[in-house]
């Protein structure tokens, strides 16, 4: 499952969202304010955001530019009720990759997000490769060579980001957000079942990787 981040501050439209893109099998962090987004994205490996412009602390273009300065290419949409061409314009010139106007249809949304995680991009991989093992998240699965097996939604996530870091260490903190997100309570001990099991799930399908802890930094593949 790829996880996105929605910045929308109107509630019900933002939970109608959340519900039609988790059935659509789309994890979703949502977030009403672009400073709280920010600081979610700077932890989070996101595939793909939602943006609205019209936002309580600012246009929502505003959090787009920073992102595009700090050089990540996240396939974008953006929602708004502005649906004038220069407005656009303007939401494409500064990085959007996709435009949506209010009011929209939901399958129409669902059909636009799934089409930018298609997309090729420095930030998304449909199936993130690292070593001997692939990750196929449309199905849930992990492969090394001929052996597959089950990844859970929170093993997939945490998974995914340790294999697109490609070795490197991830803090806890950031296995965290991609297992359950920023907004979802989790008890102090999720993580540590879930990484035992991946370690399990590693061994079962033959794999030459391990999940080492490197003490008080994090968790790489290695």
């Amino acid at each position: 499952m790829n996880r996105i981040l929605l910045v929308e501050d109107h509630e019900r439209l933002a939970a109608l969202i959340s519900k039609q893109l988790n059935t659509a099998g789309i994890a979703v962090d949502v977030f009403e304010k672009i400073d709280t987004a920010w600081s979610a994205f700077q932890q989070i490996d996101y595939q793909a955001m939602v943006l609205d412009r019209g936002l309580p602390d600012g246009e929502g273009l505003s959090l787009l530019k920073r992102i595009r300065v700090a050089g990540n290419t996240i396939p974008c949409l953006i929602l708004t009720a502005r649906d004038a061409l220069h407005d656009r314009v303007e939401g494409l010139d500064t990085g959007a990759d996709d435009y949506l106007t209010k009011p929209f249809a939901m399958d129409e949304l669902v059909a636009r997000v799934r089409a930018l995680l298609r997309r090729p991009a420095e930030s998304i991989v449909l199936a993130p490769t690292f070593k001997d093992i692939t990750i196929k998240p449309d199905i849930s699965m992990m492969y090394c060579g001929a052996e597959s097996i089950s990844l859970a939604p929170a093993e997939l996530q945490i998974m995914m980001l340790l294999v697109r870091k490609e070795g490197n260490v991830v803090r806890r903190s950031a296995l965290e957000g991609a297992g359950w997100g920023l907004s979802e309570a989790v008890t102090p001990n999720a993580l540590d079942v879930a990484l035992h099991r991946l370690r399990r799930k590693l061994k079962a399908i033959d794999s030459r990787l391990e999940l080492v802890n490197m003490r008080n930094s994090g968790y790489a593949l290695r």
